[in-house]
């Protein structure tokens, strides 16, 4: 876990993500969050994040396998949907 949010948000930061790749020495990542109301849509906000880190992590060689979204039902994937 590299965060935890409130109802409406979290704090989730590059260095941090880079940081934690680097001490597990991944040579990929997936990532996952959860939306406490229960639609596992991937909002603009998510989609940004993934990108930042995406961009982040892809300096060091650090491929993103996935980003979930975790609601009620069937979680939102990103590879799948074409997005990584």
């Amino acid at each position: 876990m590299l965060a935890r949010g409130t109802l409406d948000g979290a704090s989730v930061y590059p260095r941090e993500v880079v940081k934690q790749a680097l001490r597990h020495q991944a040579a990929a990542v997936i990532f996952a969050h959860n939306h406490p109301s229960g639609v596992a849509e991937p909002s603009a906000a998510d989609r940004a994040l993934t990108r930042r880190l995406k961009e982040a992590l892809t300096l060091l060689d650090i491929r993103v396998l996935d980003h979930f979204v975790i609601g009620e039902g069937p979680p939102a994937s990103f590879a799948e949907r074409g997005w990584l």
